[in-house]
């Protein structure tokens, strides 16, 4: 048994081995067994006739010798939707140190706020706009672990 072992083990890796070579013969051969030919396409331009458009019209009046001097545009609009006013809610906070600014601001990214630094000579103000007051409130507890104070009020826009 272990003679036919110790022969068969080399016969199987020459049979591999040359097995390995007529497979790697046939798929480098250089013959081209199908024969290609071009594709042509033959496609012919549809005339397409002229659409009509408004602008043409003002086009042709030059040719009779006078022309628009305004273009005039006539808008209907239905105004018999009801417009409600919606209520706007302004976070206002005062801001005294970096620090501060920078935990507001990791706040901020948190609840997804967009948000407004107004800086003069009294210091640096952060100003929200929202209309949702839960979330400005939550926002405003938070901040009071950080010792930030802020305020939220009713947005007055000045028309």
């Amino acid at each position: 048994m272990q003679k036919i072992l110790k022969w068969l083990t080399p016969l199987i890796a020459v049979g591999v081995a040359i097995f390995i070579i007529f497979f790697l013969i046939s798929i480098n051969t250089n013959e081209t067994s199908i024969t290609v030919t071009p594709l042509e396409h033959a496609s012919k331009p549809v005339a397409q006739k002229p659409k009509k458009v408004w602008l043409n019209h003002f086009s042709k009046t030059e040719r009779l010798g006078y022309f628009y001097p305004v273009n005039e545009v006539l808008i209907k609009v239905d105004l018999n939707e009801k417009i409600v006013s919606k209520t706007i809610y302004k976070l206002s906070a005062s801001l005294l140190d970096p620090y501060q600014l920078f935990c507001l601001k990791e706040e901020l990214g948190q609840h997804k706020l967009k948000y407004y630094l107004k800086k003069d000579e009294e210091g640096v103000e952060l100003l929200i706009y929202s209309k949702d007051i839960e979330k400005l409130k939550a926002l405003v507890r938070v901040l009071k672990n950080y010792q930030i104070s802020a305020k939220v009020g009713l947005y007055k826009e000045d028309i």
